[in-house]
């Protein structure tokens, strides 16, 4: 089976991982830094705060921007759940914003709509969470502008996304949003193995985080509420969890970072040979938002006949090809429903829905290999 995503991992990864294995730190030790720094270096960023997913980097993001019980947030209903579900677990009301049919993005038109009536009724989030779907940014400039004159903060969920570019500017630089989200999952452009950062240019956005990845735990005697008892003193001031990215994670990590030139170019170039080798074929090829430039963490097709959705699904799996579908709309999930969602509230991520498929894309997929998955799919569609 050719699976649709899958992690790289070298000799030199196996190598920095060895290293740390031999050294005195396992967790919390200078790789780390080093992975953080560089991270943050490459992206234009001044603070980076690694986490063991970006479900945790998503939850301090938040906390740090005091989403709390009473408040709303709203993201895209085309996401893996993590993008919503971080609002509820800071107690906060979770809604939606259709999506652009072209770029599988939260559709700024429907935002400004969105937020002029929220504006009039007094319903206005606290939170956007912009997400990148497939390694492409959404329309950041004008989600930006359209927020911040409601006063409403932004995070970007890019955890698609590192080595994409906007505007001129990779992403992650947070240009358009107080903290954005990157993703270090297996099949993600990079890996950790699990892992995730959130990045900021905001030091007390930054310096939060940082303390609640480690138990809302500080040793900073500064911050202390009176002066320490000892050398060994630290403090608790937030409720905070165990988030924390271990050593061998960061050297991993910072392994997979200087290959990531390199990954994203036989992406692209995949990318490329799927949007000729598809031309013609009754499906819609993935969109592009003017400006961005993907790093083709996901390559996804949509049938034009949704009536063949799941027998295209399935002949293209008995073909070995391990096509995905990313994703069921989260106010689809049971758990939304029971909060009131329904089918019908997001037509445009639904009809997605009915007509997506995710074909097979990473750095080691192989030309004979993307020639057969073109061929199936030119078989099972004419």
């Amino acid at each position: 089976m050719i699976p649709y995503g899958r992690q790289v991992i070298s000799e030199d990864d196996i190598r920095a991982v060895e290293t740390v294995l031999r050294s005195d730190h396992l967790t919390q030790g200078p790789v780390l830094s080093r992975f953080e720094d560089a991270v943050a270096l490459h992206v234009s960023a001044a603070h980076a705060v690694a986490v063991n997913s970006a479900t945790s980097a998503l939850h301090i993001a938040c906390l740090a921007l005091d989403v709390g019980p009473g408040d709303l947030l709203w993201t895209s209903p085309n996401t893996f759940v993590a993008s919503a579900n971080c609002g509820r677990y800071c107690g906060a009301e979770v809604d939606f914003v259709d999506i652009d049919p072209e770029t599988f993005n939260l559709c700024a038109d429907a935002l400004e709509e969105k937020l002029a009536f929220a504006a009039l009724t007094g319903r206005l989030p606290k939170v956007i969470v912009a997400v990148h779907m497939c390694g492409q940014s959404p329309d950041m400039a004008r989600i930006s502008a359209i927020a911040r004159a409601y006063e409403v903060r932004i995070i970007e969920d890019a955890s698609h996304s590192i080595g994409a570019n906007y505007l001129g500017a990779r992403v992650g630089g947070c240009l358009h949003s107080d903290i954005t989200v990157f993703s270090f999952h297996p099949v993600k452009i990079i890996t950790t193995a699990e892992g995730g950062m959130a990045l900021t240019n905001d030091a007390s956005l930054a310096a939060r985080m940082e303390r609640l990845r480690s138990h809302g735990i500080t040793r900073d005697s500064a911050l202390m509420t009176h002066a320490p008892d000892g050398p060994w003193y630290y403090q608790q001031l937030d409720l905070g969890w165990n988030y924390r990215m271990t050593e061998l994670q960061a050297a991993l990590g910072l392994s997979q970072l200087d290959q990531l030139d390199a990954f994203l170019a036989r992406r692209r170039v995949l990318a490329d040979a799927y949007d000729v080798g598809l031309k013609g074929l009754p499906l819609y090829l993935p969109g592009r938002q003017a400006g961005a430039h993907s790093s083709w963490h996901l390559y996804v097709i949509r049938l034009n006949d949704a009536t063949r959705h799941r027998a295209v699904f399935e002949a293209l799996r008995a073909d070995g090809i391990g096509v995905n579908l990313h994703y069921i709309p989260v106010h689809l999930q049971p758990y939304y429903r029971a909060l009131g969602f329904a089918p019908g509230d997001f037509p445009v991520a639904e009809d997605y829905y009915s007509r997506a498929i995710s074909i097979p894309l990473h750095a080691e997929l192989t030309d004979v290999e993307q020639a057969h998955i073109l061929a199936a799919i030119g078989r099972v569609l004419t």
